[in-house]
């Protein structure tokens, strides 16, 4: 089935910005056009060879054209702004007497409140909070409307961010919560396979074995839950049972682990990632 968008204008196409940029290139998906820009040529120019064969994306660079981001936006049904969270009010500044009045804004800043862009453009507004699997079309994105919303305007919003995954739909009040377990949360599986990769060391493996033995330990285990969770809606705690058998090896490095505490753990760290966000809400 394919997906149809109106002209779209990328306004920084940084980590979470390209990721965004590459589910839209897609071969189920189609734009009446998408123009991206970058503060420098050399950005640019990686965009414009990363599209290279596709129509329709024209990629400017304002280093070399001053005007680049008043082209990107004429026409244009959807602007995301993926720039830093701290040049973001600026940027809205700029933009405000160039953008399109039925164009929707969309941020992809962490910290920036919808109170704050709709405070500097007459637009439609939503916060997005996507994560970097969205690079490999698995992400999560969590979506948050502003005022000015309808329901239509939404479900635009929900059709982009699926080119790259899943998305959730909630209250502003929430997006920092959600940053802090889909967000965070690839960091949190990372360190996971950091530690049980440097053990696999420990216990003799070389470098390969253990990053063959523990990388694909996780990816499997992730598929099977997915594939279980179609069929018969089995969770993780169930997987789990299974695999751990009564008075066996996995049952004892089971116990080891919930001795930890992980839950309380994992409260602490979601915790200490929401009052950052709060920090930076304020500008610290």
């Amino acid at each position: 089935m394919t997906v149809l968008l109106p002209q779209i204008a990328i306004l920084g196409a940084g980590s979470m910005g390209g990721a965004i940029l590459s589910g839209l290139l897609s071969p189920e998906v189609e734009t009446a056009g998408i123009t991206v820009t970058n503060r420098t040529e050399a950005k640019a120019a990686g965009v414009r060879m990363s599209t290279a064969g596709h129509a329709g994306v024209v990629s400017l660079a304002l280093e070399s054209d001053p005007d680049a981001t008043t082209t990107a936006l004429h026409g244009a049904k959807l602007v995301l702004l993926g720039v830093k969270p701290a040049m973001v009010p600026k940027l809205l500044r700029d933009i405000r007497d160039t953008l399109p009045p039925d164009a929707i804004v969309v941020s992809v800043a962490a910290g920036v409140t919808i109170a704050t862009m709709e405070a500097l453009v007459p637009n439609v507004v939503f916060r997005a909070m996507p994560n970097t699997p969205s690079l490999v079309g698995l992400g999560v994105t969590g979506v948050a409307a502003g005022s000015r919303a309808s329901d239509e305007h939404a479900a635009l919003v929900r059709t982009l961010f699926e080119t790259v995954g899943a998305v959730i739909e909630l209250p502003e009040s929430q997006i920092d919560a959600l940053s802090t377990i889909s967000g965070s949360g690839p960091a949190y599986v990372f360190l996971l396979i950091e530690q049980l990769t440097a053990t696999a060391r420990k216990l003799g493996f070389d470098e390969e074995q253990s990053r063959i033995m523990v990388e694909q330990t996780f990816r499997g285990a992730s598929e099977l839950l997915a594939r279980e969770r179609q069929q018969s809606d089995v969770d993780p705690a169930e997987l789990r049972r299974r695999v751990t058998s009564p008075k066996g090896t996995t049952e004892r490095a089971i116990g080891v682990l919930q001795s930890a505490d992980l839950s309380e753990l994992f409260d602490r760290a979601t915790a200490a990632a929401l009052v950052r966000a709060g920090e930076m809400a304020c500008g610290e």
